[in-house]
């Protein structure tokens, strides 16, 4: 690739998506999308990328999106990394947003951008499980029966629809790790054979469940060469990266302790049969004590199945084949290396890979209070209209000047939802504190109206069926925010009569 692209990434924070931004950055002009801004995303801002904090299901941010980076030039590429998946074995609804919903909003604003290629990040996991001596290929159809398989196909049919746009293109990805793990169903086997615990030497039935690995080095690389490659390949054409075969829970235990302790110690096996009762007891009991244990009754579908690969067609595509050293079982002692030496890492880099396939509470609030923004801020304007103390001192005011506070507070609760961080909107309050001591407005107005934020807030986002079960970091992310935000505000006037400032009373 000799000349400059312009090629958008969305999940540019994500476990690939990061390490892919870093190598394209080097040659090329990347427009990465990704629902963390830059300073959340633990990457360092480059002359070669622009940055789009946006959430993919959000269709107007989208096509706002779309439409600056088409006036900035357009792009040719685009590498849509961004997906969702958890391991709760539940039917989330944000499969279907994340998976489905946003990906033909991405699909329909991308049109504009003039794009050549379409890449569309599936998985091999979108197909079933293969049968003896029948691998999965390129031709296997997505007929998986879980969740995530089910919208990964529906994706992958989507593109269908713009073949007239653009090439669109389907790119099944192997199970990917680095050398620090970062695939949490591998790093929970990992910590629990390399464990005192009681459980160290157990495997569920005969240990033969497997599946194909790519690290994720080699996933990055097979997407510059794909770049190299694309304008040989025909549209809606699948490529599979990953290693051929699969590889064994059986396998990985006797690598991983023969590596760690010496030599490979010998496993309890589990009888198929009794695996589904025992997962089922062992989450009854961290229920109980507030902590459940990864496994969960669902996996129990999957023991002793296999989903060997035969990517050879792929390799024969793109002239790319997996790297040697990079394979896992080749790579184990590096994992092993690092949880033992730098233990504080490893569990920092795997959490954080966890929270990436799954929708962390912060921003899954966010998300409720973008879709009902309108409605809080209208219900906050007609609570207030009703209060004759507020009206009278805020008579020389006009309605749209009104309604501006309450709009900019609540787009401050939303940065301070978004980001984590409690600074954004306390330090709002206190400065619309000092401007209503300016106007002479009664402290008790303005806490009212932070109060009424707050349970309006609270009250509508719990209707939404999505924020039902949200009620804890409802109360931490929300209510928590606005008391400090309160505090802020008495703190403010506070100052102000020490000072003999005039409020108006």
């Amino acid at each position: 690739m000799s000349s400059q692209l312009r090629i958008v990434v969305t999940g540019a924070s994500g476990f690939l998506g990061r390490l892919l931004v870093g190598l394209l950055r080097r040659r090329h002009r990347v427009l990465a999308l990704d629902r963390r801004a830059l300073a959340d995303s633990a990457m360092a801002g480059h002359p070669n990328v622009e940055w789009y904090q946006v959430d993919l299901c959000d269709r107007e941010a989208v096509e706002d999106t779309m439409a600056c980076i088409a006036a900035g030039g357009g792009a040719q590429v685009l590498l849509h990394l961004a997906a969702y998946y958890d391991f709760s074995g539940e039917e989330h609804p944000e499969y279907q947003r994340t998976n489905v919903d946003a990906l033909r909003i991405l699909l329909d604003a991308a049109r504009r951008l003039s794009l050549e290629h379409f890449v569309l990040a599936s998985s091999v996991a979108a197909c079933p499980f293969s049968r003896p001596g029948h691998p999965i290929t390129e031709t296997t159809p997505p007929d998986g029966d879980h969740i995530y398989a089910r919208t990964k196909a529906t994706g992958e049919r989507m593109l269908a629809d713009y073949t007239g746009s653009f090439t669109p293109l389907i790119v099944r990805l192997a199970a990917l790790f680095s050398d620090w793990c970062e695939y949490p169903p591998l790093q929970v086997l990992l910590d629990t054979w390399l464990s005192g615990r009681w459980d160290a030497r157990i495997l569920a039935g005969r240990g033969a469940s497997a599946i194909p690995y790519l690290h994720v080095r080699d996933a990055a690389f097979f997407m510059l060469r794909l770049l190299e490659r694309r304008h040989q390949l025909t549209p809606l054409e699948v490529l599979i990266a990953g290693e051929d075969g699969a590889v064994s829970h059986l396998e990985l235990h006797r690598a991983a302790t023969a590596y760690a302790q010496g030599r490979a110690r010998s496993a309890i096996h589990i009888p198929r049969p009794l695996c589904r009762p025992g997962i089922w007891l062992r989450d009854l009991a961290g229920r109980a004590l507030g902590s459940r244990p990864f496994e969960r009754t669902w996996m129990a579908d999957y023991i002793d199945r296999r989903m060997e690969i035969d990517a050879s067609r792929t390799r024969q595509r793109l002239g790319w084949s997996p790297t040697e050293r990079l394979g896992l079982l080749e790579r184990l002692p590096f994992l092993i290396e690092h949880r033992r030496d730098n233990p504080m890492e490893w569990y920092r880099r795997n959490r954080e890979a966890l929270e990436h396939l799954t929708l962390t509470p912060n921003f899954r609030i966010y998300r409720l209070l973008r879709r009902h923004e309108e409605r809080i801020e209208q219900e906050l304007g007609d609570v207030l209209r009703r209060r004759p103390r507020a009206a009278a001192a805020d008579q020389e005011r006009t309605p749209e000047q009104q309604l501006w506070d309450h709009r900019v507070t609540i787009r401050n609760l939303l940065a301070s939802v978004r980001t984590g961080d409690n600074e954004p909107f306390v330090s709002w309050c206190g400065d619309l504190a000092e401007r209503c001591v300016a106007r002479g407005l009664d402290e008790d107005e303005v806490v009212f109206a932070l109060g009424s934020l707050d349970s309006i807030t609270v009250d509508t986002l719990r209707a939404d069926p999505e924020g039902a079960t949200l009620a804890p970091a409802l109360h931490e992310l929300v209510s928590r925010r606005i008391a400090f935000g309160i505090d802020r505000v008495l703190e403010v006037y506070e100052d102000a009569r020490a000072f003999g400032v005039d409020q108006g009373r």
